[in-house]
């Protein structure tokens, strides 16, 4: 399983520059799988203790980070309507990873789906927006 995880945090690193870099005229494309729930939530419950299991954490990091920045940036005044809205104080990264790996191993139906889409599905089930007043509430 360890070898696995290494293999898979290794190719999620290398599968961005790669899918940018034009092939070489006598050369197929790389075909690179696309980082699923499941994948995702294996690389952040990956132990921490191994060597592979420390790279599958960062990058497991990096990518919760990287959705979350790009959310509070989408989702400012003006631009779309949050998927989440976080409690203050803000959980920890270690929180959030671990949650986010019990949740996606209690619904296994979201495995398959983009990690991105079940990241977000995860935080806005576990941080949801209060429901926006309309006008003459209180």
């Amino acid at each position: 399983m360890s070898s696995w995880l290494g293999g898979a945090a290794l190719l999620a690193l290398a599968a961005g520059p790669a899918a940018a870099q034009a092939p070489a005229a006598e050369s197929a494309p790389a075909v690179v799988p696309a980082l699923t729930t499941g994948v995702l939530a294996a690389l952040c419950g990956a132990n921490a203790a191994e060597a592979e299991g420390s790279t599958a954490i960062g990058y497991c990091r990096g990518f919760i980070v990287g959705v979350g920045q790009y959310h509070v940036e989408i989702s400012r005044a003006g631009g779309i309507r949050p998927a989440f809205c976080l409690p203050n104080p803000t959980p920890t990264l270690e929180f959030v990873q671990s949650a986010f790996v019990t949740w996606v191993n209690a619904n296994p139906q979201y495995a398959n789906d983009r990690a991105v889409d079940g990241l977000l599905r995860w935080a806005s089930t576990a941080y949801p927006c209060a429901a926006p007043r309309r006008a003459g509430q209180r």
